[in-house]
């Protein structure tokens, strides 16, 4: 393991710095060979423990505090630092750039002064804990708003929005009023979904959702308003840091059945259109765009002139306007394929090239054309899509697109349910239904993870790696969440914000591919809240071997399952649970009292 990386310290302090921590680590070392303690010296920044095997760390550095939020590969310093050349205009610096091995931070990220375990679901809706997230620029910038109030030790948020001052429930109920569905319910009786809101402050709209059955993938940049995704996931509500740039978002094509753009600051024109024709990509046949901005009502040059603009823009699209109301514009996607086909040639945006996959979203640049659906999908008139919940068990349409048979769905759902049930039996008492909120599958395959957690208050954001079968469109039609991720790198998320992270041979992945299983133990250290849980599920000698680790993690067996060599099991994977210490620096410490 290396040592925290200082910022901007010549070599020679470098290298005396180097020097200092193998004195320190070594006394410290030997100080707890002497007295036989196993337990956490509060007062180093290296937190040392007993004797354990010569392979494996006995320490980890504990990184500086002013790095308790630190998201590795969306770091403005790094940016700074290294002199990145990027087109701001453009959003570049909004994306991903992660270090070089030799530039990470191998480190355990601390948490802030005065960090408490975050307040349970629901609960979490309305309110958290001031000193988890210690920012409230965005109280004083978003007073008028009720965007967030700080009272006292908790931040609390109304529900109010830069458009939706009077609450996000009575702003979704409006959409549903506007699109004419059952009862202003926006579920549309199971048919809508998934949601995709981009520009989401703190995601109250998509917290308000949830109680109607409609999940939102919440994205955001980490830009002036920083911390606005930072508050979402401590409020339990599914979100990303992401931006509409110049690569495709790591969605798959056909994915949500609503786009909501609230105020969102985005110029939709630019580049010929090329972002709203990305949201094209991302809306299922009949999809809908819900616009709320001052281009849909104001009445001065500069917004009519907008407003002529991305209406001529998305009539080439073949979007039809579906509603619109007051403030708010709401575009409905064709479909089928038959108005593509009926435009005149050469007509701009363009037809996608029929060799362009429109799923390929890893590093793959944004294209300035409209991908039309596929056979099925234009045949069938629509995604072909059960409501939901009957969706998240029933085979999608393109499982055909993968070679799965319906067989090997059900299988794995089954096989996912009796794993789950298996799990929460290791857990015993030390999970109660309110324990866990925030889950991370970390190779989500078909989801069928997330879908045996269905009856429990969570949600899941389902990561499938960027090297395996594209499956995450099958995940998005059975109602579920996910993104795509390289896990040689750092995920795009701030520090503590997952409960529990499901771990299924991501570890063999990982040295398949020769990266280092020690990184992405600190990784996911850092997406772990304090007291989360961490559950190993691979060949039972990685297993062994990440278990070497846990001391100097700071965290501690819970259970285990087929991990002696003596097993009569007749299978070669192993099972273990763990969970993560609550800790603080002395620094964090001293602040605290």
């Amino acid at each position: 393991m290396g040592r925290g990386r200082a910022e901007g310290k010549p070599r020679k302090r470098l290298v005396v710095t180097v020097i200092v921590l193998v004195i320190v680590g070594a006394s410290f070392y030997l100080y707890s060979r002497n007295k036989g303690s196993s337990s956490i010296e509060y007062g180093s920044k290296s937190l040392t423990f007993g004797e354990d095997d010569s392979a494996v760390p006995k320490t980890i550095p504990v990184c500086d505090d002013h790095l308790s939020e630190l998201i590795p590969c969306l770091d403005r310093n790094f940016i700074y630092q290294t002199r990145l050349k990027l087109d701001l205009t453009l959003m570049e610096h909004y994306e991903r750039h992660c270090p070089m091995p030799e530039r990470r931070y191998n480190c355990l990220i601390p948490p802030p002064p005065g960090y408490k375990i975050p307040i349970k679901w629901p609960k979490s809706r309305d309110q958290v804990w001031r000193a988890n997230i210690p920012h409230t620029h965005l109280a004083t910038e978003k007073s008028d708003q009720r965007w967030m109030v700080v009272k006292g030790e908790k931040i609390v948020f109304p529900g109010g929005g830069t458009h939706f001052h009077s609450g996000a429930d009575k702003y979704i109920a409006s959409i549903a009023n506007m699109l004419n569905f059952p009862k202003n319910i926006i579920n549309n009786e199971g048919r809508l979904r998934n949601v995709f809101d981009v520009g989401c402050g703190v995601a109250s709209f998509g917290g308000y959702l949830l109680s109607s059955d409609v999940i939102t993938m919440s994205l955001a940049p980490n830009d002036v308003h920083e911390n606005q995704i930072q508050f979402a996931l401590e409020r339990g509500i599914p979100a990303y840091l992401g931006v509409l740039g110049t690569l495709r978002l790591p969605y798959p094509s056909r994915s949500f059945e609503l786009a909501h753009c609230s105020r969102c600051r985005i110029d939709w024109l630019q580049r010929d259109g090329i972002l709203l024709l990305e949201l094209d990509r991302l809306l299922r046949p009949g999809g809908y765009f819900a616009y709320s901005s001052p281009e849909a009502y104001a009445k001065d040059e500069e917004d009519r002139r907008i407003w002529k603009q991305m209406s001529a823009l998305v009539e080439l699209m073949c979007w039809k306007i579906a509603a619109k109301k007051n403030q708010t514009v709401i575009w409905v996607k064709p479909l089928t394929n038959d108005c593509y086909l009926k435009r005149e040639p050469d007509t701009h945006p363009p037809l996608c090239s029929p060799d362009d996959d429109p799923d390929a979203v890893w590093r793959v640049k944004m294209k300035s054309c409209i991908t039309r659906y596929s056979d099925q999908m234009h045949r069938a008139r629509g995604a072909g899509l059960a409501p939901w919940p009957a969706r998240l068990v029933t085979p999608p349409p393109r499982l055909a697109d993968l070679n799965y048979s319906t067989e090997m769905f059900e299988k794995d759902m089954e096989y996912w349910h009796q794993e789950v049930a298996n799990y929460w039996k290791m857990l015993g008492n030390k999970i109660k239904p309110d324990t866990v909120r925030n889950v991370m599958d970390m190779n989500a395959n078909l989801g069928s993870f997330a879908a045996a957690l269905k009856d429990k208050d969570v949600w899941t954001m389902n990561v499938v790696p960027e090297n395996g079968p594209n499956t995450l469109k099958i995940i998005y039609d059975r109602g579920l969440l996910g993104t795509v991720h390289n896990w040689c790198e750092a995920f795009s998320t701030y520090p503590r914000t997952y409960d529990l992270l499901h771990a299924w041979s991501i570890f063999s992945d990982i040295i398949e591919k020769e990266c280092s299983p020690a990184d992405l133990l600190i990784e996911m250290d850092r997406i772990l809240r304090p007291k989360g849980f961490v559950i190993v599920h691979d060949k039972r000698s990685v297993v062994l071997f990440i278990k070497k680790f846990l001391p100097a993690l700071h965290w501690i067996s819970v259970a285990t399952s087929n991990l002696e060599q003596d097993s009569d099991q007749g299978k070669d994977d192993a099972v273990l649970i763990i969970q993560k210490k609550i800790w603080l620096t002395s620094e964090s410490i001293r602040v605290s009292e």
